[in-house]
């Protein structure tokens, strides 16, 4: 592994640890006692032009993302894509991205050949990335 890719490994897992800092120290906030959360979480992304358009602009990065994800990780090899993919609506996109890309760069400098996806594989892709679709365009919808 060059420097260069070390580099950008320690830099992927920095933003990851402080994403996941941010997000989850909001999040348990959010949802810890005295707080007003709970139920409430997918409402209150409705309450203003602003966390609306914050909103919209997430999921569709996430679509984004995953379709780019998935493809990506299909021509070099990551394992297990769609697992960055759920987690990065329990967790954050802002987490799971970027542990993507570090599983991505380890992956491309370990020298390994990629293996061969079949037609299955790449059907359930598609349903998974269609289904994705739908529902960042119905989030979209609802929140308007």
């Amino acid at each position: 592994m060059t420097l260069g890719s070390r580099l950008l490994c320690v830099f992927y897992a920095v933003v990851a640890l402080a994403a996941f800092y941010g997000t989850w120290s909001e999040n348990l906030a959010y949802f810890g006692p005295g707080a007003h959360g709970g139920g409430s979480f997918l409402p209150d992304l409705k309450v203003n032009p602003a966390s609306r358009s914050f909103a919209i602009d997430l999921g569709l990065f996430l679509l984004a993302a995953a379709v780019w994800m998935v493809g990506e990780a299909r021509k070099v090899g990551v394992r297990f894509v769609w697992a960055y993919i759920v987690l990065a609506f329990a967790i954050a996109i802002s987490v799971t991205f970027p542990l993507f890309l570090l599983a991505r760069e380890l992956r491309l400098a370990s020298g390994k050949p990629v293996p061969v996806v079949g037609p299955v594989t790449r059907a359930l892709d598609l349903a998974g990335l269609a289904a994705l679709t739908v529902a960042s365009v119905g989030f979209g919808l609802w929140l308007h």
